[in-house]
């Protein structure tokens, strides 16, 4: 029998709108819970009124409704497709991955497989796209698979918060000293790491200094052969455009891609939110 095959993420990994539309990427929300509402991430809230609420009241996130979930393998099975390949956000940071990995197993009639990408945003992001790529070229879904995981072996995400605060809050703040650095003015470059928690890349003080050691970050990576990159940020547009100009302006760049952190993410990160990721093409 042929394959149809759907690619499944969640709304964590922040692929440009287009890019989802163009390949008919499945994106499930995660939940922000306010004490008075609920909403879905990049369906009902924007990170932009996250951001404006925050002096107000600091939201919880939550895991996909288990529901919502249900009835997309539903419908992808009413559509004729008869695999799944969900790619999601690190275990380390959710329990998203295996809520799917539970909730798959009450699904007859379509095979799914649960990646733990075992990172975030445009790292989970990229290889959602790269998997979505690798499927319009109609390779099989084994092919697909194997190609996710040679991709997320090569991809790293690097990036900076304007306030260490919010991670604390959250409880995210993984293997990342959370309140040395607030009062130090640390602005440390965070990283994900082969857990796929965060950890500190480098300790550096002050802004400034921090988004420019965030460039020499990437400068080490495009000293190698091409690399494809994507700039994320959250509320941090300018900083974002002038990063993605100066990475421009350096040799082995291949594709360039630029996103909005989702509000899920903005509610742990905060505002001032600036990164990059970036992975060898060959």
């Amino acid at each position: 029998m042929k394959e149809k095959i759907a690619i499944m993420t969640d709304s964590t990994s922040d692929i440009p709108r287009n890019i989802v539309e163009e390949y008919n990427i499945q994106v499930v929300p995660l939940r922000i819970l306010y004490k008075d509402a609920e909403y879905r991430d990049q369906v009902d809230i924007s990170a932009e009124e996250v951001y404006r609420n925050l002096p107000i009241e600091v939201p919880s996130t939550s895991l996909p409704s288990p529901a919502e979930v249900l009835d997309l393998f539903e419908r992808l099975k009413r559509e004729g497709f008869t695999h799944v390949l969900a790619i999601h956000i690190s275990s380390g940071l959710s329990g998203t991955g295996q809520l799917i990995e539970n909730l798959s197993r009450q699904v007859e009639g379509l095979v799914i497989k649960v990646i733990d990408s075992k990172n975030i945003s445009m790292g989970l992001g990229y290889t959602v796209i790269e998997a979505a790529r690798r499927l319009a070229q109609n390779a099989s879904f084994e092919a697909v698979c194997t190609h996710v995981q040679d991709i997320l072996a090569k991809m790293k995400v690097y990036f900076v918060l304007e306030t260490l605060e919010y991670l604390t809050k959250g409880g995210r703040i993984g293997k990342v000293a959370g309140t040395l650095g607030q009062m130090l003015n640390l602005k440390p470059i965070i990283t994900v790491n082969e857990e796929g928690v965060y950890t500190t890349h480098a300790k550096v003080r002050g802004r400034k200094k921090s988004v420019d050691r965030l460039f020499e970050t990437i400068k080490e990576h495009l000293s190698k052969p091409i690399q494809n990159v994507a700039v994320c940020h959250g509320a941090a547009l300018e900083e974002a455009q002038q990063l993605l100009e100066r990475i421009k302006g350096h040799g082995n760049v291949g594709e360039m891609l630029f996103s909005h952190v989702s509000p899920v993410i903005g509610v742990h990160t905060g505002p001032g939110t600036l990164g990059f990721v970036v992975y060898q093409t060959d």
